[in-house]
């Protein structure tokens, strides 16, 4: 029997990679896209689109978190441009409880439809400092997986790498990076100025090749 996964998917560089990651391991994918209220939702409609093209499952969740004073949320919250992001500094992008919630609604999916595995595309190398991406909140994770006793694993392939190392790996997996979008912007194309975009421009400069995303919004 084939293993089954559930992928959590935004239709950003990451997690695309991701997905593609779990695919070349021969796991049957079912995909979980959110709509959380963020300002680009444009990647909603990037992530249904990848899940279209490889003709997985998925379904669109749509949660409401009004309390929330992210700047991905907030319309009275600028998104911000930072030169650099110090240790330790919680950017205003941080959406409290989302990746707990999230997980919550991957391991109901996951026991539900018999999956054996989640992938989850966060890292903890370009934001270190958000709560619910480091090695201790995905320990603390899989040991909520255990004491439900239901043999589900937590798989973060790229939590460790640098967004070079991560679009490398995504090259050889031909992961079709055109078609992605990293921008915390709800703009037509990306801003190029919010961390996401400055952290992917960076990734495929040290990379040696132009960003294909942007190479198709701008019609070349």
């Amino acid at each position: 029997m084939k293993n089954k996964a559930v992928i959590l998917l935004s239709g950003g560089l990451d997690s695309t990679t991701v997905l593609y990651y779990a695919l070349s391991r021969k796991y049957e994918c079912h995909c979980l896209i959110f709509d959380y209220g963020q300002k680009h939702k444009k990647e909603i409609k990037t992530a249904m689109k990848i899940a279209k093209m490889l003709k997985l499952n998925y379904s669109v969740i749509k949660i409401s978190m009004p309390w929330c004073k992210s700047s991905l949320v907030d319309e009275s919250l600028e998104i911000p441009n930072h030169k650099t992001i110090k240790k330790g500094y919680v950017p205003t992008t941080y959406v409290p409880g989302r990746n707990t919630i999230f997980l919550s609604y991957a391991i109901s999916y996951a026991e539900t439809i018999k999956a054996n595995a989640l992938f989850l595309g966060v890292n903890a190398v370009d934001f270190s400092s958000y709560p619910d991406c480091t090695p201790k909140y995905l320990q603390a994770m899989r040991n909520v997986l255990k004491a439900l006793e239901n043999n589900i694993e937590i798989f973060a392939p790229i939590e460790k790498m640098s967004k070079t190392q991560i679009i490398k790996l995504g090259l050889k997996l031909k992961v079709p990076y055109q078609y992605t979008w990293t921008c915390y912007n709800g703009t037509k194309r990306p801003c190029g100025t919010c961390d996401s975009c400055k952290l992917r421009a960076k990734g495929f400069k040290e990379v040696g090749i132009d960003d294909p995303a942007i190479k198709k919004s701008s019609g070349k």
